[in-house]
């Protein structure tokens, strides 16, 4: 670490910084949101919209051949960067019968 400058440590610094909130943005989203329909007295998991994405396939209705757990580490990288899917490596979502979407249970269970 020597030979660095301060202004070298400030980007650093900086940098682990934005990463860090980057990965921390999606939680902290879901808190604002749940605490924004609690005040509104809203179902806190859907919203009062009574539907859920599915977690299986996330709300696609669809998911790879291989299940949850393929080793097609390429494919995901090439996915998240924007790359079409195959539609010959995608099966309908047993979960949600493929229409991407479930009844929320936290309102099955007031109503």
């Amino acid at each position: 670490m020597e030979g660095l400058t301060e202004s070298e440590v400030a980007g650093f610094a900086v940098g682990a910084f934005l990463l860090g909130a980057s990965i921390a943005a999606q939680r902290v989203d879901g808190f604002v949101a749940a605490s924004q329909r609690r005040s509104l007295n809203m179902c806190n998991r859907c919203g009062d919209l009574r539907m859920v994405a599915c977690s299986q396939c996330k709300g696609v209705g669809s998911v790879r051949k291989g299940g949850t757990f393929t080793f097609g580490m390429l494919e995901d990288i090439y996915e998240s960067l924007g790359a079409e899917t195959k539609a010959a490596d995608l099966v309908p979502c047993s979960k949600c019968r493929s229409k991407g979407r479930l009844p929320c249970a936290e309102c099955a269970k007031v109503r």
